[in-house]
């Protein structure tokens, strides 16, 4: 298998960050973004400003707001937003796709209603297709700027899993294989959560003793529904799950963190929303994540309380004092 062309289908900041990196080793690559004006200025000025500003795109990366122009590449790279990515997958696949196409998501998110995990939704839509998943503890601006950093990428085709590995792989983007897909999505979907609930205690002001109870608690409850929903529990502990998880709930540069400390300082989300074009994937997930826990029976406290802050308007404070207020009990994982 031999990969002369990668798409990638999101032009936000994972997806531009993705395409600086990988031009930098010779990849040939296509960049999609769905609104036409901003691509179009994102081709004129090889900087997307909106989200990585200051970062230059190499003038071998192909922008274009034509998803066909995307059809034909061997490997094509899903960073889109999780609510959109059955509509834009369909787009796709009204195209003359190459059949023998290589798809990667690294969307991070749970699908709303069916509760099911991106790769899920590509192999309904794509059943012809060898899907595979990257996640990870990646922050955008970091990659971008050319940071070191480590990736999982998981394939149920091991010799797939081995080629994409040494692809995209590289001394600043160390990539480990493996066969469990399952765990290494839901770690990277829902670590979003746990973000927002880390980001608002620091808007309260908290302090680092209850962000590392927090973080913990977090990766308990990680595991409880992670398990559940057929993840294996030794992902949860690796680069997707734990590595991710201290990532976001700690960068400066998290978006889901951000919007979370902004909940715990008094804005409103309405507000935090109006005010930003980056998506925080952690609100649409706390949904799909509340509603697969209670499907499963799992008891989720922090994802119920940022599901009711998010989605139901729940006073943030109110929803920190039920947490701190609860039965005290043995540590469990």
């Amino acid at each position: 298998m031999s990969f002369r062309h990668t798409a990638i289908i999101g032009a936000g900041g994972w997806g531009t960050a993705l395409a600086v990196l990988w031009s930098k080793r010779g990849n040939a690559i296509t960049l999609w973004g769905n609104n036409p004006e901003r691509t179009a200025q994102l081709r004129e000025t090889r900087e997307n400003s909106e989200y990585l500003p200051g970062i230059k795109l190499r003038d071998a990366i192909r922008v274009t707001s034509d998803i066909a122009d995307c059809s034909r590449a061997d490997l094509i790279v899903f960073v889109t937003p999780s609510v959109v990515l059955r509509s834009v997958s369909k787009r796709l696949q009204a195209t003359n796709l190459n059949s023998s196409a290589i798809l990667l998501s690294g969307t991070k998110g749970i699908e709303h209603g069916t509760g099911m995990r991106m790769t899920e939704v590509l192999h309904e839509i794509f059943p012809d297709h060898t899907v595979a998943v990257l996640s990870g503890p990646n922050l955008a601006v970091e990659i971008s700027r050319d940071l070191p950093t480590a990736a999982v990428l998981g394939c149920r085709n091991h010799e797939c899993a081995e080629e994409l590995q040494a692809y995209l792989g590289s001394e600043r983007f160390r990539i480990y294989s493996s066969d469990e897909t399952i765990g290494i999505e839901l770690g990277g979907a829902l670590k979003n959560v746990f973000a927002i609930a880390a980001g608002a205690g620091d808007g309260f002001g908290l302090g680092d003793n209850s962000k590392a109870a927090l973080v913990t608690r977090s990766l308990a409850e990680l595991l409880r529904l992670g398990t559940a929903m057929g993840g294996n529990p030794r992902t949860f502990y690796g680069l997707s799950g734990a590595g991710d998880l201290i990532a976001t709930c700690f960068s400066q540069l998290s978006r889901n963190r951000r919007v979370g400390e902004r909940l715990g300082r008094g804005e409103t989300l309405e507000q935090i929303c109006a005010s930003t074009h980056t998506v925080a994937e952690g609100i649409p997930t706390a949904k799909s994540a509340y509603e697969c826990a209670r499907k499963l029976q799992i008891e989720t406290p922090i994802i119920d309380q940022i599901y009711s802050v998010v989605h139901k308007g729940k006073r943030p404070d109110q929803a920190m004092q039920e947490l701190l207020g609860r039965d005290q009990k043995a540590e469990r994982a």
